[in-house]
Formats: structure tokens, sequence, C-alpha cells
């Protein structure tokens, strides 16, 4: 059985330099390699992807490590799908609901 405890979330934080052209498609190549590996962009500059587990974020994170660009800073932070229920987001001033958990069938 699933457990809220064992599935695992994924956000990649990163800080890239574009003040030259080559930074500016390197930190381009960085954000597509995250979609194509099925992350999605919570804010400009942090990407979120759901895993099924530990040996899921070790892949991805493997994953991640190939594609860094030569200069900046990234983060990689893990968390269990219960600690991800928690989350508080604001639009502007409004509290927004807390995010669903995705569906069983999204994740095979």
């Amino acid at each position: 059985m699933l457990s809220g405890y064992r599935l695992m979330w994924m956000l990649v934080m990163f800080d890239l330099p574009v003040l030259e052209k080559e930074e500016r498609k390197a930190a381009t190549d960085f954000r597509n390699t995250l979609l194509d590996l099925g992350f999605e962009m919570s804010q400009f500059s942090v990407y979120v992807r759901f895993c099924t587990g530990p040996a899921q974020v070790e892949t991805y994170c493997k994953h991640v490590e190939a594609a860094l660009p030569p200069g900046g800073k990234v983060n990689i932070i893990q968390f269990t799908d219960k600690q991800y229920e928690r989350i508080i987001s604001y639009q502007g001033r409004a509290r927004q609901p807390s995010q669903k958990a995705p569906d069983q069938f999204n994740l095979f």
C-alpha cells in the first residue's frame, strides 16, 4: 500500500547566472531538462516533482546532477507527501487551498 510517509516530493531551487548569452542558454536548457524529467514549475526557479519513494528521488537527483549548468547554485530538497500536504500557499493576500496529492493514476 502506498503511504504518505513513503511517497516523496522533490523541490529543485536554483539561481543561475543569465548575463551572458551562453549563461541564458544554459539556464534555459536546465529548466527544459527539469520539465522533460517530469518536474512542474512551482515558481520561477523552483520546480517540484512527485516520486514514489526515496529510491526514485535518488534516481532523479542523479539526472538533475547530470544536467547542472557550470555556474550558479542549485538546491534539492526532499520531503514526504504528508509534509507536502501541510504547505501553506498565498496568491496575493488570498490563502490558497491545500494542494491535492496526485491521483494514483498519475503515478504510473
